[in-house]
């Protein structure tokens, strides 16, 4: 029997780079999904057209073509680095790159969903004011709307967090990469070598989605 966390393999290190690809991705994720519906709920038209068009083509493409597409048309055709120094921390930043793209997707339809909970009231007694439409999203209804989807949230993250197994396609050191690695060498333990590495992510979202979900509970508006 072999040991998994010999020098040969390194287990912790490659979960260690999951749980870093989950975390940058979630919080740029979070960024640009917030920026999005902004503009998918914008008065100005071009913004709105922008915003729909993103949505729909890049939510209805395979993860891996984009990762893959970061990765050749980014690096090896335009020659974008992102400020790493050698391939695995250039590939790393590409792929956390494609995961935001992706995956702000999905957390900007959670928060459209969750900005037609707000009463419509509400935004019309804040307009008449005199706030703007930037002030009005920003102070009333975001924070209503990140308060109504925290548990929609907590999905799309701990979707992410399973995701980021798509990484291994352009080479980045993570969890699934080093399980292919092993699988290969030790044919012999391949349902050891699975359920370990199943494990590992069951260790990874189940406390994620545990968490976020009392918060939900504890964060919910009351209507």
């Amino acid at each position: 029997m072999f040991d998994f966390f010999s020098q040969d393999y390194d287990v912790l290190g490659a979960f260690w780079i999951t749980l870093q690809l989950t975390v940058l991705s979630a919080i740029g994720s979070l960024i640009w999904g917030t920026i999005l519906v902004g503009m998918r709920v914008s008065p100005v038209p071009i913004m709105r057209a922008f915003g729909t068009a993103y949505i729909n083509i890049v939510r209805n493409t395979p993860l891996t073509v984009i990762i893959v597409a970061c990765s050749l048309g980014l690096n090896q055709t335009l020659g974008m680095t992102l400020a790493g120094e050698d391939f695995e921390q250039i590939n790393f930043r590409l792929a956390v790159l494609g995961f935001i793209a992706y995956t702000s997707t999905f957390v900007c339809e959670s928060l459209r969903a969750g900005i037609n909970t707000v009463p419509v009231g509400q935004a019309e007694a804040a307009r008449a004011l005199g706030l703007s439409f930037s002030q009005v999203l920003r102070i009333i209804v975001l924070p209503q709307a990140f308060r109504s989807v925290i548990a929609p949230l907590a999905s799309v993250l701990i979707a992410l967090t399973k995701n980021t197994t798509v990484a291994a396609a352009i080479g980045v050191a993570e969890a699934a990469l080093l399980m292919k690695e092993m699988i290969e060498n030790e044919s012999d333990a391949i349902f050891l070598v699975a359920a370990i590495f199943a494990l590992g992510f069951v260790i990874l979202t189940l406390p994620t989605g545990l968490l976020l979900g009392w918060v939900a509970k504890k964060a919910a508006v009351k209507r």
